[in-house]
């Protein structure tokens, strides 16, 4: 038993190692594949970097020439010319080093602005159900932190290796060339250096993996906490907020510390192996040259290499370090491109061109990824200009219904077709230029009024925003700001209210000039002045269009062709607001509990408007009945005076 864990630890080990550099050697592929549009600058680069070596190379060759030929010949001329070359060659090494670090350091920015774009883009083709999942701030870190571990990949990782590789590799010949039995000894640090490299380079990794996730969580609690401040401030919660970023961010401290100290150890280690290798060679150098069995020039010129060799080896714990950070920053990175979008457009996707509106589900059915299906064998069938209502309680599913039209999700069963065809065969912009959305969330760039409300039509004219907040009851209020439609509304809108944001959303959806609207409770945050004038504009707006209406209003619900309850994912009632009151069932129960003071409320509230016009009326016509009679004592006067 014991023979046989002997036989298979040293290869499960071997597994390890050999699953450890496919892992790293694929990252590492993909980052270089980056480099393809760069390839000249890439190959210049690693062209300055040989011939920075080289020079580098050729002193200790010229420090030997001088001493076994010119100090020991007497040839003070061989003194002048080999130190007119060795200020030479170090010019050209300065020259070299110089386009190394910038071709270098300019591929590396230029790959990082790729990669942003490649990220970027591809979250914006993600589908909802990832954006479901992900946090905010682990996306912002991955968009910054780690592009940033990727792009000093490149200058302090990948080339210092090229670097370490090539000196290594050509002292090697050199010495090699000039006594092997100190090339011999010079080369037993190149395994002890390697072991070192690779030891600490499978502690890292995951180190740095690890603060990159812990990096990701900080930007989250920072993101959560400045966008709710309303709340935390509300709560009287600055305190807690503090104390728990302060806790992320001392984790996230102790980790890169762990990190450094790793690296900072990984160092001196390799720096000391060399330089017993250097007393080594000394040694026994000195010995051969006291005996006559080796020149002092070779022996000085043994030792200047292995301080060549000092620079490379003494990065070389730098290298590592930002080597397995490039590595684990690269691996987030590509884990996301890798994500392939759950939504696409079908081959031979076509586009809707003339849409009518005609809206069926189909026994539609639908789960979450991993869940309970929250909508169970749905069918309904909207006919172009119709008005449908949805109600019913918290959860029951209205606004998973409505998400389906546009294919922000798709049906697990049944389907969904627009004039005839499923919504899978149209092409996704296509789709969603004939529906329209108004969400009851509603979110509003941080930029102007004219910008917001133009968002969705790349060329729209003046008068159209215009025309669109006119018929959104928002034009007369964006007209009182001292900057009219130039006004910055702040972050997510912050300086409006609740129903100026939503009938700037309704502006926004109406530019679209959808034939499909979907209003999910978009007067549900109005109060009944602002939901009267948006109402008007709606049944305008709404006329010869399919509409979708998650519906909390009474106004809204009577009106509407068909009213659907919804209750745990299914339908339960179907019909107009007068029939589903006479069935006495769901309808008529939520009608009594919320619908009933509504209509009471309004009937009031319509009353009053009119007494309010009529008084208004009167008042205008008492004005100009006053302004005539003026006018006429005027000319009275006038006529008498003549």
């Amino acid at each position: 038993m014991s023979a046989i864990v002997a036989e298979s630890m040293p290869k499960t080990f071997f597994s390890i190692d050999i699953g450890w550099w496919r892992s790293n050697w694929r990252i590492c592929k993909r980052i270089i594949s980056l480099l393809r549009p760069y390839w000249l600058a890439s190959l210049g680069a690693v062209i300055s970097m040989v011939l920075a070596t080289i020079a580098a190379l050729v002193v200790p060759w010229l420090l030997a020439w001088v001493i076994d030929v010119g100090i020991r010949g007497g040839q003070f001329h061989s003194l002048l010319l080999a130190a007119g070359a060795i200020l030479l060659i170090s010019a050209l090494r300065g020259l070299f080093s110089y386009g190394q670090s910038y071709l270098s350091q300019a591929v590396s920015y230029h790959v990082a602005y790729d990669l942003r774009n490649q990220v970027y883009d591809h979250l914006q083709r993600l589908d909802f159900s990832f954006h479901d999942d992900a946090e905010t701030g682990q996306l912002m870190s991955r968009l910054t932190v780690d592009i940033e571990g990727v792009r000093n990949f490149i200058p302090l990782g990948l080339l210092r290796a090229l670097v370490a590789i090539v000196t290594f590799g050509a002292v090697a010949i050199i010495l090699l060339q000039l006594d092997i039995f100190l090339a011999l000894i010079t080369l037993i640090s190149v395994p002890l250096l390697m072991l070192l490299a690779v030891q600490v380079g499978k502690r890292l990794r995951p180190l740095w993996e690890k603060v990159q996730q812990e990096n990701g969580v900080l930007g989250t609690i920072m993101q959560e906490s400045l966008s709710g401040m309303r709340v935390v401030k509300s709560f009287a919660r600055e305190p807690f907020e503090v104390e728990k970023y302060d806790r992320q961010n001392r984790k996230l401290r102790e980790l890169n510390l762990e990190a450094m100290r790793l690296s900072a150890w990984n160092q001196p280690l390799m720096v000391l192996v060399l330089n017993l290798i250097t007393v080594l060679l000394v040694w026994v150098g000195g010995v051969a040259v006291i005996g006559r069995q080796l020149s002092l020039g070779t022996l000085v010129a043994v030792t200047q290499y292995v301080l060549v060799l000092g620079t490379p080896t003494r990065t070389l714990g730098f290298m590592v370090t930002w080597f397995m950070r490039g590595i684990s920053s690269a691996a987030r990175i590509f884990e996301i491109l890798d994500t392939s979008p759950a939504i696409t457009d079908a081959p031979g996707a076509r586009e809707l061109r003339e849409v009518h509106g005609h809206v069926r589900y189909e026994h539609v059915s639908f789960a979450y990824a991993g869940g309970q299906e929250v909508l169970h064998d749905i069918s309904i069938e909207a006919r172009p200009g119709e008005v449908i209502a949805i109600l019913g309680a918290t959860g029951a599913g209205k606004s998973t219904l409505l998400h389906l039209l546009p294919r922000f999700y798709d049906v697990s069963a049944g389907r969904i077709t627009i004039d005839g065809h499923d919504v899978r065969e149209i092409a996704l912009a296509s789709l969603r230029r004939s529906v329209g959305l108004v969400l009851q969330d509603v979110f509003l760039f941080n930029a102007t009024l004219r910008e917001n409300i133009a968002y969705g039509v790349e060329e729209v004219s003046e008068e159209q925003i215009i025309a669109a907040a006119k018929i959104a009851r928002i034009h007369d209020f964006i007209c009182r700001l001292p900057n009219g439609y130039d006004t910055w509304v702040g972050e997510r809108g912050v300086t409006l209210s609740g129903g100026q944001k939503q009938r700037i959303a309704i502006a926004r959806t109406l530019l679209l000039n959808p034939r499909i609207l979907i209003l999910d409770d978009s007067t549900s945050s109005v109060d009944m002045e602002t939901e009267y004038l948006i109402q008007q504009a709606l049944e305008a707006v709404m006329r010869g269009r399919t509409t979708f209406v998650v519906a909390s209003r009474l106004r809204t619900i009577k009106h509407a062709h068909q009213i659907l309850i919804l209750d745990r994912g299914r339908i339960v009632e179907r019909g107009t607001h007068e029939s589903l009151l006479a069935r006495n069932g769901l309808y008529r129960r939520l009608y009594d509990l919320q619908l009933r003071e509504q209509e009471e409320f309004e009937e009031r509230y319509r009353h009053q408007r009119i007494d309010q016009e009529q008084r208004a009326n009167q008042a205008e016509a008492k004005r100009d009945s006053q302004v005539e009679t003026e006018k006429e004592g005027c000319c009275q006067q006038r006529g008498g005076k003549r």
